[in-house]
């Protein structure tokens, strides 16, 4: 049922292009002798253990060493220190009641006497420092939003340019092409150059985007429409059939890798509430990546897929409970304050199912039915209804304090109980190609090439570890749910990354002062080159399983199918009964 096409050698060979343009894309980045690496890794890898021996440190204490000759501070990538400004109100104790203006006033004399002796460079054209171009103002707030002013305050009713947004969306738009064109041709799939052409664009590359704020939450669009879109596809019928492994199973992966983590930290002589942290830190996957490959490959509707979006979609859930979970872990709130925030959000989240059930039965089908009788000159109203609908719904996910995720996914799932489900996706699938571009190349902005080229050694052997356990762990689960194995280890390999959601945590939990400085580091480096790693995972996917096949790991394909279709017939048997 969930059928996995057979490799070609070809594909193979091609499938290695990725870490080839990973290794050529760093620029003027020099790679560190072998013998330096010997010296500075592994060498403190095993005198740390002779000094763990004797007892003079636990194994915690040996990692930590380890970490801090290989990170430091300058090793940092490059981010506008958003909360330094609040930071200082903090430690004096004041209350902020006005907020940060930073103006970006050019003297055009200065300008123009300046630019007669430098000389030419790239970086000037996407710069929008020329003579002509508005003044900038930048507006930050106590909640360290960052507002750009692009125009003066004008006393009539004017309409207002954002010259610098406009320009930098060209530029990620532009990019995003070229890359997906060129990754399209050597046979790749276009994630991949969405992906890295982001991180050449971004602080990481040549930065050419000026303000990231204003990018990514344009480019947050394109989550919420490729959830939407994954909802229309998502059939109400397999998602109960698949609804116990998404749910318990999901609930359950992550409970196991905190406690995992947790275990670990404290054989290790760590803090269990840093393990805690890591373990539901790894626990999550990328939901755009994952989801735009299972629509390339259009295995959306199989039960694999079923599985994997809905485990995808409890984990997006689940980070309002991590969010909950990481001030008690941090000890800036009670466990009680912890388990009160928790019990409320699961309360909430009870009450938005329900309330979408009952809409989805009555006024869903009704509604759709007058657009499409008010639409039948032109789709351009019921395109608009129906972007307006899923916008809606995830706005109102959002303020209840789940997510934009799951609100766009939920509205997806409510059209696709009615016959106009394949109507609707016609006609937001342009839309959500569009905005899906943008948000994988936004991604690809904080994925910095040079800091991945320079920690390359101990940044690969924590993704090959991630994988490992996660592909394991994952498979187990699913596995006792009653899938075959086949079908569990393909789940597993699917998840098998870290998610862009994981970006999100760390910096709360940086924040939260609940990780060290070396231990962000790794964290941030290990989910930026998993998410560079995934499209090489998905390609090899067919190559392990006809090996698994080969090798007697793996049933048959055609006794799979039987099994996951004996599966489907005893969910459909008890909803009968």
């Amino acid at each position: 049922m969930d059928s996995v096409p057979r490799p070609t050698w070809a594909n193979l060979a091609a499938s290695l292009l990725c870490v080839l343009l990973l290794c050529s894309s760093s620029g003027g980045a020099q790679g560190r002798p072998d013998k330096e690496t010997r010296e500075k890794f592994y060498g403190n890898l095993v005198n740390g253990a002779k000094n763990s021996t004797s007892g003079e440190g636990s194994i915690a204490d040996m990692f930590d060493r380890v970490l801090e000759k290989e990170f430091s501070e300058n090793d940092a990538p490059e981010t506008p220190d958003k909360n330094s400004f609040n930071n200082s109100i903090a430690d004096n104790q004041a209350v902020l009641e006005t907020v940060a203006i930073i103006t970006h006033d050019k003297k055009k004399n200065e300008s123009h006497q300046a630019n007669t002796s430098k000389s030419f460079q790239i970086g000037d054209v996407f710069g929008l420092e020329n003579d002509g171009s508005d003044d900038m103002t930048t507006l930050i707030d106590r909640k360290d939003n960052v507002f750009v002013m692009s125009n003066r305050k004008s006393k009539f009713p004017v309409l207002q340019v954002d010259v610098r947004l406009i320009s930098d969306l060209v530029v990620v738009i532009v990019s995003a092409t070229i890359g997906g064109i060129l990754f399209s041709c050597l046979g790749q799939p276009v994630i991949v150059g969405y992906l890295l052409a982001g991180s050449l664009i971004g602080p990481g590359g040549f930065n050419f985007i000026s303000e990231m704020v204003q990018v990514e939450t344009v480019a947050q669009f394109g989550v919420v429409f490729l959830l939407f879109a994954l909802g229309l596809e998502f059939s109400v019928t397999k998602l109960k059939v698949v609804g116990a492994v998404a749910i318990f199973g999901g609930l359950l992966q992550i409970v196991l890798f905190m406690f995992l983590c947790g275990v670990t930290a404290m054989l290790c002589g760590a803090n269990l509430s840093e393990g805690i942290f890591v373990g539901s830190f790894l626990s999550m996957s990328s939901t755009a990546v994952v989801s735009k490959f299972l629509v390339e490959k259009g295995t959306t509707n199989v039960l694999y897929g079923q599985v994997t979006i809905g485990t995808l979609i409890l984990q997006d859930c689940a980070v309002g409970l991590l969010f909950a979970l990481l001030p008690v872990l941090g000890g800036s709130s009670g466990v009680m304050g912890g388990i009160m925030s928790m019990g409320k959000l699961l309360l909430v989240l009870s009450g938005f199912i329900a309330v979408t059930a009952v809409l989805s039965w009555y006024f869903v089908p009704r509604f759709l039915k007058l657009m499409i009788q008010l639409s039948s000159q032109t789709n351009e109203l019921y395109q608009l209804a129906a972007v307006a609908f899923c916008l809606l719904l995830a706005w109102c996910s959002d303020m209840l304090g789940l997510s934009l995720e799951l609100g766009s996914f939920v509205a997806g799932v409510m059209v696709s109980t009615t016959d106009f489900a394949h109507h609707t996706l016609e006609q937001v699938e342009a839309i959500r190609n569009l905005f899906a571009a943008l948000f994988l190349a936004s991604i690809g902005m904080l994925i910095h090439v040079k800091f991945l080229w320079n920690h390359v050694d101990i940044l690969l052997a924590s993704v090959i570890l991630v994988i490992i356990i996660k592909t394991f762990v994952v498979t187990i689960v699913v596995k006792a749910f009653g899938y075959s194995i086949r079908t569990a280890f393909v789940v597993g390999l699917s998840l098998a990354q870290i998610g862009e959601f994981a970006f999100v945590l760390l910096s709360r939990a940086s924040h939260l002062n609940l990780v060290e400085a070396k231990m962000y580091l790794l964290l941030l480096g290990t989910t930026a080159l998993s998410l560079v790693t995934t499209p090489l995972i998905f390609k090899l996917i067919p190559a392990v399983m006809h090996l698994g096949i080969l090798m007697r790991w793996f049933p048959s394909e055609s006794s799979m199918q039987n099994e996951d279709k004996a599966i489907m017939l005893e969910a459909y048997n008890d909803r009968s009964l």
